[in-house]
């Protein structure tokens, strides 16, 4: 396991710890392969019953590293460390629930709309950068989101990458229940707990039953919504993004058609 991603076991749950917290939790390589080796460690352990992710520090994901997006040659080809991490996300058969806090960007909210149950902090923020970085959405967020909270609040949150609170995700059906600061970990890690205890045969089955026809219509969309992602990633609007978030100032699209 990379230092930057933990993981302890406790009464049947696997808890998966982002712990790069002077990053902001910002996922690198290492974390992505860290990431994909704790939910096939959790997957294999019969003592294991439910799985739970959350981060260390002020916030539980802002997204990718950057730095990481402008070494062009890492969106391509089977060995990306995303790749394998999104298999086992969405392979996974036992539950999987997450803990936010902070801030989720980017992939740090693309990746909730996969788990099964989402609990936030009330102070909490969310935000879809994708647009304003040059780049499209990922990880079948796509399909996910619209299908979720529908077409056209899908739309508005994709393409001005707007923040949006705890309390507007929890209206809009994107996570199930908002606790304070001072007892949003404690609570969740009760309520994982909780479903540890349920009969896990019945538990994985269902979750197969409600995930079966939705499973079959993300893995059609996905290639394609990756492919363009990667050809996103190297365009000259993703590229003035990035230089601009890197040297603070506002990017300039003017130019671009």
């Amino acid at each position: 396991m990379s230092e930057q991603v933990i993981t302890q076991s406790n009464n049947g749950v696997f808890h998966i710890i982002f712990n790069r917290s002077e990053k902001r939790n910002a996922l690198t390589r290492a974390m992505y392969a860290a990431f994909a080796e704790g939910i096939d460690k959790a997957e294999k352990d019969p003592n294991i019953r439910v799985i739970l992710i959350y981060g260390n520090g002020k916030c539980f994901c802002a997204g990718n590293d950057l730095k990481d997006f402008q070494d062009l040659e890492w969106g391509i080809g089977s060995a990306r460390p995303s790749l394998s991490w999104t298999d086992m996300i969405l392979s996974a058969k036992k539950p999987i629930i997450a803990a936010v806090h902070g801030y989720a960007i980017g992939v740090g909210v693309t990746m909730l709309l996969h788990f099964d149950l989402v609990y936030a902090s009330s102070s909490c923020r969310f935000q879809f950068p994708f647009v304003n970085l040059g780049l499209v959405p990922e990880f079948g967020s796509t399909f996910n989101l619209p299908t979720l909270i529908g077409y056209q609040r899908a739309a508005e949150l994709f393409f001005f990458g707007d923040w949006f609170t705890a309390e507007e995700a929890e209206k809009m059906g994107m996570i199930n229940k908002t606790f304070s600061e001072n007892e949003w970990k404690d609570k969740v890690i009760l309520l994982a707990e909780k479903l540890a205890e349920q009969p896990p045969n019945a538990l994985r089955k269902t979750k197969e039953l409600i995930k079966k026809h939705y499973l079959r219509n993300l893995k059609k969309l996905m290639p394609e919504e990756g492919a363009e992602f990667s050809r996103s990633q190297k365009s000259p609007e993703a590229q003035e993004a990035f230089k601009a978030f890197f040297e603070r100032r506002k990017p300039d699209f003017s130019k671009f058609i």
